[in-house]
């Protein structure tokens, strides 16, 4: 298949100490909080999306600035997008803004807020 035209991308802070675990876990909240954004709102991507195989990417970031500053540049764009906020129960504590969901979108479109970050 040739490339993408249209990827998730998940944003995760580094600077939390999560175990690898709970970056997996944030990551699946993110990733399905932000299709389900996408589903709502943006319907003919997300049919793009899943049917070309669901491209998703993990970069990251340092801070939680970085991430609420990230989401308001997401938006600007009009890209689906959803913040994840811990309920608490394990490493972190509650409401501590872990990661960001942006997409499914146009490649393009999500670069456009993402395309520098390093990945995960």
């Amino acid at each position: 298949m040739s490339e993408f035209k249209y990827k998730q991308v998940i944003v995760m802070r580094t600077d939390l100490g999560m175990s690898k675990g709970k970056i997996a876990a944030q990551a699946g909240h993110a990733a399905v909080s932000a299709v389900e954004e996408a589903r709502r709102r943006c319907r003919d991507w997300w049919k793009a999306w899943l049917k070309e195989g669901q491209s998703k990417i993990a970069v990251k970031v340092d801070s939680e600035q970085e991430l609420l500053e990230l989401e308001r540049e997401a938006k600007e764009f009009g890209l689906p997008c959803a913040l994840i906020y811990d309920r608490g129960l394990t490493e972190l504590p509650p409401n501590t803004l872990t990661c960001l969901g942006i997409g499914p979108s146009p490649c393009d479109k999500v670069d456009k807020v993402t395309g520098k970050l390093a990945l995960l």
